[in-house]
């Protein structure tokens, strides 16, 4: 292995900071929940290290390297390029999820191979008992994957090409979960969320709002839904991923008492000139 790049505390990404002071006990259950409620349909393990890939869907949380073991940086070198590889099988470029989880060794590394960051994450958590839930009007999940996945799709303005890979990831989730939307007679779909309920945890996933009808109260309206049919079912806590860069959804979220639990962000390998 190269000697390893000397990372100065200037040159620590908002990320890196976060994950100095992170609960990792906390990052790992929230970290194996999430793994849960958003299946991919390759897992492989190297160690620590979850190789998750995906053929049919782009999403990067399927498709991506994600170290579990802050400690686990034995022959980084050889086992990135091996897990890169598999990547390269897939005529994908190969993708790491940096958490706290994630070993200082292996990003000094892939910063040293001028692998490029991207997207960074904010993952937050909220106590369901003390949070404050406004009184929208309540809907009631659907069990019609096909209409949400449908639903979903248009108020993210995403190609309907990926309707099997979402309906396949929804049918593999395994604990129980929630699908909610509003939809219009007229126009159609307005917003959608999908909640899925690990034990006493409650995870948010896919919420969006149809763009031309963002900051009408959609969003606080289905999200609302969802915290109160998990709350029902005995979910002690509720959690989500949003990017650092929506603030829209970021003020919505702490709105309804979510809090900050830790950050991560990806590094991407670009392809050889």
């Amino acid at each position: 292995m190269s000697p390893s790049t000397v990372t100065t505390g200037a040159d620590l990404s908002l990320t890196e900071a976060t994950s100095k002071k992170a609960n990792l006990p906390l990052v790992r259950r929230l970290e194996a929940v999430g793994f849960r409620a958003w299946p991919a349909s390759s897992v492989q393990y190297d160690g620590s290290w979850q190789i998750r890939l995906t053929a049919g869907h782009p999403s990067n949380r399927l498709n991506s390297i994600v170290p579990l073991d802050p400690s686990d940086h034995r022959d980084v070198d050889i086992r990135l390029a091996k897990a890169s590889r598999k990547f390269e099988a897939y005529g994908r470029p190969a993708v790491l999820r940096q958490t706290p989880l994630a070993s200082p060794v292996l990003i000094d590394l892939v910063r040293e191979q001028q692998w490029s960051s991207f997207d960074e994450t904010i993952v937050m958590t909220c106590d369901l008992a003390q949070a404050d839930l406004p009184d929208t009007l309540d809907h009631l999940p659907t069990h019609d994957i096909g209409r949400f996945v449908d639903a979903n799709l248009a108020t993210d303005g995403v190609s309907s090409k990926l309707k099997p890979a979402l309906a396949e990831i929804i049918n593999a989730i395994k604990p129980p979960s929630g699908l909610f939307m509003i939809e219009d007679p007229k126009t159609g779909p307005l917003a959608t969320v999908l909640c899925v309920q690990d034990n006493d945890l409650a995870g948010v996933m896919s919420l969006s709002v149809a763009k031309e009808r963002r900051r009408e109260g959609f969003g606080l309206e289905i999200l609302t839904s969802a915290l109160r049919w998990a709350r029902m079912r005995s979910a002690r806590s509720a959690w989500l991923q949003v990017k650092a860069t929506n603030a829209p959804a970021l003020a919505l979220y702490e709105r309804l008492g979510f809090h900050e639990a830790y950050r991560y962000s990806y590094w991407r390998q670009e392809p050889s000139r």
